[in-house]
């Protein structure tokens, strides 16, 4: 990974932004910027340098892992052993300005960070600088991505075999889970979705004790965590012989889904993509049964900018990865979701996913 390069691009960046320093605690952008992987860890990011405080724990692990910044190690909380050094700088006649990421402070951090700093630094709330910068992947993040999504995309199989009338939702999960462990993910994205019948237009329908029903729609949302990078993929199948109604149901998701992967292309901005798929469902008479953004970019975490949904503007760039999610959901009735990982080339995107989508009846 070439995480000098992104360290000292956030370096010529904060001038720009009036800081002096940017202190990172989001832990995943604190790996973005410097491979660390521990639980614990502040990076405080000057012009000049990069400290990363964390605590004994993580001695060892981070002089293996970290080879672009100071590491420090700390008796107190990495954040404030952070401030006590910026605190204990040689004064200057203006207080220097320090950014935190404010969306991962609580009110009392911030607080704690203020009274460390003695006044010796101006707290300011920082732009999300890393955060834009994640949004475009290099090839390498591409790849690992694509390894992420290939071993994802296989669970489905077992998914398949696992189906059966009577069988409960979280006995699915399980074997899903078993074997995406077993061919080597560090974990799961989130917590996997199998939501079947009636329960499958909870559209977040974590795999429950409910058994599946001998006739009715399965929602399958999944992906695991391989080398840190995230995947998503969604796939609805029917158990029993489904009626010309859910046929046509399923259809319309599908196309809608379909529309939206033809509109992805640089240049184009992540709004339209989601009303490519809306219009679908719309003429469908189903637009009113779609209540969620058609998608969300992924990488180091399972969401992630850009954000794909109704009057969003950000352009779409080559090397962004998103999902292409919409789904239609008549709550007691069912619910289809299908969601691929796409990447956006110089002359269109690239389905990540084995792109088998039609309907499977088991």
């Amino acid at each position: 990974m070439k995480h000098e390069a992104r360290l000292r691009r956030l370096r010529t960046s904060l001038p720009e932004s009036n800081l002096d320093f940017l202190l990172v605690t989001h832990l995943p952008n604190v790996r973005y910027l410097t491979g660390f992987t521990g639980s614990a860890g502040a990076l405080l990011v000057g012009e000049r340098d990069a400290i990363l405080f964390t605590d004994g724990r993580y001695r060892t692990q981070a002089r293996q892992e970290v080879r672009n910044a100071r590491i420090a190690i700390a008796s107190q909380a990495p954040s404030l052993a952070a401030a006590e050094w910026l605190a204990g700088l040689r004064s200057r006649s203006a207080p220097r300005t320090l950014g935190i990421e404010a969306e991962s402070l609580t009110a009392r951090a911030r607080d704690r960070l203020a009274a460390a700093l003695r006044g010796k630094a101006k707290l300011r709330s920082a732009p999300p600088l890393i955060e834009r910068a994640r949004m475009v992947k290099d090839a390498a993040e591409v790849g690992l991505i694509r390894k992420a999504v290939k071993l994802g995309a296989s669970l489905f199989d077992v998914a398949c075999k696992t189906i059966r009338p009577g069988v409960r939702e979280v006995e699915v999960a399980a074997a899903m889970e078993y074997e995406a462990r077993r061919k080597g993910a560090e974990g799961m994205s989130f917590p996997t979705i199998v939501a079947a019948g009636a329960r499958s237009a909870i559209i977040h329908g974590r795999a429950s004790p409910a058994r599946l029903p001998r006739r009715g729609f399965v929602v399958c949302d999944f992906g695991v965590i391989l080398a840190g990078y995230c995947s998503d993929r969604t796939r609805t199948v029917h158990v029993g012989k489904p009626s010309q109604q859910a046929r046509d149901f399923y259809g319309a998701v599908l196309e809608a889904q379909l529309a939206a992967i033809a509109a992805v292309r640089p240049g184009v901005t992540t709004g339209q993509v989601d009303e490519a798929a809306r219009s679908v469902l719309r003429k469908w008479k189903l637009g009113r049964w779609f209540t969620h953004s058609t998608g969300h970019g992924v990488g180091l975490e399972i969401h992630e900018a850009p954000r794909l949904a109704a009057a969003q503007t950000q352009k779409l760039e080559p090397g962004m990865v998103v999902t292409i999610e919409p789904g239609a959901y008549v709550p007691g009735k069912w619910g289809v979701r299908i969601e691929d990982v796409v990447v956006v080339t110089p002359s269109g995107c690239e389905v990540l996913s084995p792109e088998d989508k039609d309907l499977v009846v088991l």
